[in-house]
């Protein structure tokens, strides 16, 4: 970015990076492509600017923060779990797991994909035959929180992430998004 760069003479733009905070929508889709035609995260976006994409996913009935950028090398060290950037997510689920059922979820269950953990889980309130946990990953697979807590006998019923990494939804309306700053 401080030099200057020619191809056959004519100057090389460098593309500015970009950081965005999003509430994502449920029903929205966090790929640059889908043949399906599903709304995308990127749509979201004005079409004139630099080529953006989240940083990492979340299912189309998640909801929550998404990182989206144009910086591919900042991407990959959010999303990598060797460098633990912790996702903290607002969980309804059916019923009320008890200390032992949490426990379980903090040693991890052994999927296909390899064993899936959370780092952290905490009832915040319970609601009837409901409750609401916050749940503090430090990588995320497809599915992670939704087949976890399916293993143990909860159905979540509705799933938002909250924070990535020191990064906070705030009060950023469903498909707002803000700039990140320094």
């Amino acid at each position: 970015s401080r030099q200057r760069v020619t191809l056959d003479g004519e100057p090389l733009e460098i593309e500015r990076k970009r950081y965005y905070a999003l509430n994502k929508p449920r029903g929205v889709v966090c790929t640059n492509r889908d043949p399906a035609g599903r709304p995308r995260v990127i749509d979201l976006f004005a079409g004139d600017g630099p080529r953006l994409f989240p940083v990492g996913r979340l299912d189309a009935e998640s909801e929550g923060l998404i990182i989206v950028t144009n910086d591919g090398d900042l991407a990959q060290k959010l999303a990598h779990p060797r460098y633990r950037i912790y996702r903290t997510y607002h969980v309804h689920v059916a019923g009320v797991p008890n200390r032992p059922t949490l426990d379980r979820l903090k040693a991890g269950e052994h999927f296909a994909e390899g064993k899936f953990r959370v780092h952290a889980a905490k009832i915040i309130k319970k609601q009837g035959e409901s409750s609401f946990i916050e749940v503090v990953l430090t990588e995320g697979q497809n599915r992670e929180v939704r087949r976890l807590f399916a293993r143990v006998g909860h159905k979540v019923m509705r799933l938002k992430r909250g924070a990535f990494g020191p990064i906070q939804l705030g009060r950023l309306s469903r498909g707002e998004a803000r700039p990140l700053t320094p």
